[in-house]
């Protein structure tokens, strides 16, 4: 007999484990079974999380689609008990899905994700339609060399990284003095 945790699902999200690198095709397959078995209704969301993100690669800015989670889409569902079966068969016979992730045991149910994770990760998907987030990879206590403007060739220490700005706040030694500056972050690389 099932546990009272197994015989109740509620409408939520929930994470499978698909094949790396094939995400977007997994997800395809998927919504494909899903508009031809017609159960729409309860599974009414597939997404791939990913969002966009700019960087500077050989001094041209680019803005790329990075997945925030490789290896894993998330589904949104409202699955009753008796209905639970026939999607979970549907589900993990498509090609290239593994499993749903946060079963607490072999041949239980998946528990639906966190609200707030869920909230976080949309947020960061809705995102992707607006200014790309900048991919900074600086931290604090990292030794760099200014690149280019007036401190060119200086080495200095990260103090701070302003993603939202793309801003690194640097400390250099001028005349024996340690000087913090705000330096665009493509004008400095990693020594």
């Amino acid at each position: 007999m099932d546990n009272l945790g197994d015989t109740l699902m509620s409408k939520g999200w929930y994470v499978l484990r698909v094949q790396s690198n094939r995400e977007e095709i997994v997800k395809r397959a998927l919504d494909e079974r899903i508009r031809q078995k017609g159960i729409d209704h309860i599974v009414s969301r597939v997404l791939v999380p990913a969002e966009r993100v700019g960087e500077i690669k050989g001094g041209e800015k680019r803005v790329v689609e990075r997945k925030i989670y490789p290896g894993y889409i998330m589904v949104e569902m409202d699955v009753a008990a008796e209905s639970w079966d026939e999607v979970w068969y549907l589900i993990k016979e498509t090609p290239g899905i593994g499993d749903f992730v946060g079963a607490p045991g072999p041949g239980s149910k998946p528990h639906p994700m966190d609200a707030n994770e869920v909230d976080r990760v949309l947020r960061l998907v809705e995102r992707k339609e607006d200014e790309p987030r900048l991919k900074i990879e600086f931290g604090h206590g990292d030794q760099v060399k200014i690149k280019e403007g007036t401190f060119e060739n200086f080495n200095g220490v990260v103090e701070d990284v302003d993603g939202d700005k793309g801003l690194v706040k640097v400390t250099v030694t001028i005349f024996g003095r340690a000087t913090p500056i705000e330096l665009e972050y493509w004008k400095i690389e990693r020594v």
